[in-house]
């Protein structure tokens, strides 16, 4: 296997002084650049910039990709979890699970992304795999990372009150989501497949991923970034999210992610069509 990889961030990949976030940024790497892995440090590479062999700082690795691989292929050095299905899930297989409004192409261009963050977190068997696209179906039908709507869930008074004036700081539901300063609704609002939401949610899984989300809010919605926190999201959830689909309780499974019952009538939907539709 060729220790030559592909940067496929979307808007470039930051260059680390060290394997954390804790490391200065030294540089951003452009999207496409072919950097040398010399080495792997759980999810992070030492790489070489300049084919000299010798180390000029650390890459996040899910974000890079064998140059000889397409999207499907598992990154080396991130351990494919027991009964990985993740390479055999076809765009045409998860259109059939989504409303016929949602198109193919769009399934097609974010799959890929979505598949990647099971992998990397080791959550590519069945169950996770459908639990994933469920969640993706309930959140965003269209199957692109988006940025929460206004809407009366999210707004008071609506239409006319200050978009996300419900999340904001000192508010009960901003309190909740770890909004501690004024603007913060707004700033943080739901983003990505999963609709990533408040300050809370973006230190925590930001800082598992290895992506600043304070600072850039909004690279959430970058699709192998909203693959990652996706997946990072459920794993952090696993065992109550395992329970309860092996408990085939699929409103309390969707209650874990979301907190409510919102989109439980869509996500179950989803789920049981794939039971039918995705290989064992």
């Amino acid at each position: 296997m060729s220790d030559r990889f592909v940067v496929i961030a979307r808007g470039g990949l930051k260059l680390r002084g060290g394997p954390s976030l804790d490391f200065p940024a030294l540089k951003t790497v452009p999207e496409g650049t072919v950097v040398n892995v010399l080495s792997r440090q759980d999810m992070w590479a030492q790489v070489d910039l300049e084919g000299d062999g010798k180390a000029d700082g650390f890459m996040n690795l899910p974000f890079l990709r064998p140059v000889d691989a397409d999207a499907t292929t598992p990154t080396p050095g991130l351990a494919v979890g027991p009964g990985d299905i993740t390479g055999l899930v076809t765009p045409q297989m998860v259109k059939q699970m989504f409303p016929a409004a949602t198109p193919l192409g769009k399934i097609t261009a974010n799959l890929p992304f979505v598949m990647a963050g099971l992998r990397a977190r080791q959550l590519g068997d069945r169950p996770m795999v459908l639990m994933s696209l469920a969640t993706i179906r309930a959140e965003t039908a269209g199957f692109v990372p988006i940025d929460e709507f206004k809407s009366k869930f999210n707004t008071r008074p609506f239409p006319g009150g200050p978009p996300f004036n419900l999340y904001d700081a000192g508010t009960p539901i901003g309190t909740r989501l770890g909004n501690t300063t004024p603007g913060d609704g707004p700033l943080f609002k739901g983003r990505g497949y999963i609709q990533l939401t408040g300050r809370s949610n973006y230190h925590q899984v930001g800082g598992q991923i290895g992506v600043d989300l304070i600072a850039n809010p909004a690279a959430a919605n970058n699709p192998s970034i909203a693959g990652l926190i996706l997946a990072q999201f459920l794993k952090n959830a696993e065992s109550k999210v395992r329970n309860a689909l092996a408990q085939n309780n699929l409103p309390l499974a969707r209650k874990l992610v979301k907190g409510g019952s919102h989109g439980v009538a869509e996500f179950t939907d989803t789920f049981n069509k794939g039971m039918q539709i995705l290989p064992h």
